[in-house]
C-alpha cells in the first residue's frame, strides 16, 4: 500500500468530486519532469486541506503561487506525519516540503531550510472579560486550572513553568484519544474549561471562530519553522527565497496570513423574528426556484438565512459570493461568470443547481428523500467528498452511512482528529466537522419554526 496520498494540483478541478463518488484515491502520480515541483505537504487547518470541494489552506496557497510564477507543475502529495514528510524528501520522492518543519537538531542534515519562516509558540488560551483578557502575565497563573492535551508538549511545557513558578497551576491532562487542541479551544469559549494552552498558529487560527477568546499571551518561547528542501538542493531553495524576496510574494503571502489568520469565520447567530409573516425580501425567488427541484421553498429560504442573511453582497474568508454564497469554481461550473454571483436571483438559480446535482449524487447513498435532506445540506456547505468521507468511517466504525444524526455528523466530527483523516477509507482528509455539522442543525431548525409561523 502506497505509504501516502497524493493529488496533482493541476488536475484537481473537476475530475475531484467524480473522484470522491467513484472511490479513487485522487489523480495519478506525476512522473518527475524538469517542470514537475513535487512537494509534500500534511493535512491540517493551516496548511492544506478541502472546503467544497477545493483545495485550501496557507502553505498550499503560497506553493501554488510560486509553482505558477516558476511554470512549474505542482504535484502534491499529503503525507501522514512530518516524520513520513521528511522521509520522502530523503529518499527523493518530493522535492519540497511545504509545511512548517522545525528549524531545530533533529532535521539538521535532512532537511535544507528555505521559503515563508514562522516564528511560532505556545500561547494561554482564555477568555475575554469585557473585551481584555483577565490573565496578562505567567505569573498570575498559580491558583488557576489549566487544561492540556495528555503527553503533549503543551502538558510537559506547563508542568515545566509550574516549577519555575513554584508551583500552584493546576494542571489538567486530558486524554489525547478523545479531544485535540480545537476542542479546547471550543470548550474555553463555551465555558466548559476556563483555559488551555496551544500553538500559536492554531490559537490564531481558531481565534478568527471563536471572537471571545484571547490568545495573546505567551508562555514559551519562540520557535523557528519553514519549508525545507535536501541538503543538496541549494539551487531549488535559493530559488523560493528569492521569489518569497520579491513584492509579489510580499503581497501573497500578506493576504494568505490576512485571510485564514485573522479574518473572521465564525457564524454570528441571532434570532430570527418570524412575526412579519414572511421571511424575506427574496421569498418570491426562494418560491419560484425552489419549485423547481421540489424543496419546500421555506427550507431553500433557510439556507439563504445560513448562508448570508440575504445579503446579495456578502463574501467569505473563502471567496464565495452573494446570498448563497456560491464559490466562483461552482459558478463558473454551471456557466455562471462570476461577477454576477451579487444578483439575487443568479444566486439562487445556482444554489438550486448544485442542490439537485448533490440531490441526484447522493440518491444511491441514503434512499429516503427526507434523510437525504440533510446530506444534501452539508455537502453543500462541505463539499460532498467529505460526507462519502464520513459515510465510509461510519460503514468502518459500526455506524448508519445512511443516517446523519448521531451518525454521519458524528463521523464528520471524527475528521477533525488524525488517527480519523489519516485512516485508510478517508480519501480527502482533515475536516473541520463542527461546521457542516452546526450549519445543518441551524438551517433544520430555522426551517421547523418557518413551517409553523410561516405559510407555504
Amino acid at each position: 500500500m502506497n505509504p501516502f496520498r497524493h493529488i496533482t494540483a493541476a488536475a484537481f478541478g473537476a475530475a475531484y468530486v467524480a473522484a470522491a463518488l467513484a472511490g479513487c484515491g485522487g489523480a495519478a502520480t506525476v512522473e518527475k519532469t524538469p517542470d514537475t515541483l513535487r512537494v509534500a505537504t500534511l493535512y491540517s487547518p493551516t496548511t492544506y486541506f478541502i472546503y467544497r470541494d477545493e483545495p485550501m489552506g496557507y502553505d498550499y496557497s503560497l506553493v501554488s503561487d510560486y509553482a505558477e510564477a516558476k511554470g512549474l507543475v505542482l504535484d502534491l502529495r499529503v503525507a501522514r506525519s512530518l516524520g513520513e514528510a521528511v522521509a520522502m524528501l530523503d529518499s527523493g520522492t518530493v522535492d519540497l516540503l511545504a509545511c512548517g518543519v522545525p528549524v531545530t537538531s533533529q532535521y539538521k542534515g535532512r532537511v535544507l531550510a528555505c521559503g515563508p519562516e514562522l516564528l511560532t509558540n505556545q500561547v494561554l488560551v482564555q477568555p475575554k472579560v469585557k473585551g481584555k483578557p483577565e490573565i496578562t502575565d505567567v505569573t498570575q497563573l498559580p491558583g488557576k486550572d489549566v487544561y492540556v492535551e495528555q503527553g503533549s508538549k503543551y502538558e510537559q511545557r506547563m508542568r515545566h513553568l509550574n516549577d519555575e513558578l513554584g508551583g500552584g497551576i493546576g494542571i489538567h491532562a486530558v486524554e489525547s484519544d478523545s479531544l485535540i487542541d480545537e476542542d479546547l479551544l471550543q470548550m474555553v469559549s463555551d465555558g466548559k474549561i476556563p483555559l488551555t494552552v496551544v500553538s500559536r498558529d492554531i490559537a490564531r487560527l481558531n481565534a478568527t471562530y471563536y471572537p471571545d477568546l484571547d490568545v495573546s499571551l505567551d508562555v514559551s518561547f519562540p520557535q523557528r519553522s519553514a519549508w525545507g528542501v535536501a541538503p543538496g538542493s541549494t539551487a531549488l531553495a535559493d530559488s523560493i527565497d528569492a521569489w518569497m524576496a520579491t513584492a509579489a510574494a510580499q503581497r501573497d503571502n500578506a493576504d494568505l496570513l490576512k485571510r485564514y489568520f485573522e479574518m473572521s469565520k465564525g457564524r454570528v447567530f441571532t434570532r430570527f423574528d418570524f412575526s412579519k409573516g414572511y421571511i424575506s425580501n427574496y421569498d418570491r425567488l426562494f418560491k419560484t426556484y425552489a419549485e423547481r427541484i421540489g424543496w419546500d421553498w421555506r427550507l431553500l429560504a433557510a439556507q439563504g438565512w445560513a448562508e448570508s442573511r440575504f445579503r446579495p453582497t456578502a463574501r467569505s474568508w473563502v471567496g464565495a459570493r452573494g446570498l448563497m454564497q456560491i464559490m466562483p469554481r461552482t459558478a463558473r461550473g454551471y456557466k455562471t461568470p462570476v461577477s454576477a454571483l451579487n444578483n439575487p436571483e443568479t444566486s439562487i438559480r445556482v444554489a438550486t443547481q448544485l442542490l439537485n446535482d448533490l440531490n441526484r449524487q447522493l440518491q444511491k447513498y441514503v434512499p429516503n428523500d427526507r434523510e437525504r435532506i440533510k446530506f444534501v445540506i452539508g455537502s453543500y456547505n462541505v463539499g460532498i467528498a467529505h460526507v462519502l468521507d464520513a459515510m465510509r468511517l461510519c460503514e468502518k466504525y459500526g455506524m448508519d452511512p445512511a443516517v446523519w444524526d448521531d451518525n454521519v455528523e458524528r463521523a464528520l466530527l471524527m475528521k477533525s482528529k488524525p488517527e480519523y483523516y489519516n485512516d485508510p477509507v478517508v480519501r480527502y482528509g482533515y475536516c473541520r466537522g463542527s461546521e457542516p455539522v452546526a450549519y445543518v442543525r441551524d438551517i433544520m431548525a430555522f426551517y421547523d419554526t418557518a413551517r409553523r409561523e410561516i405559510q407555504a
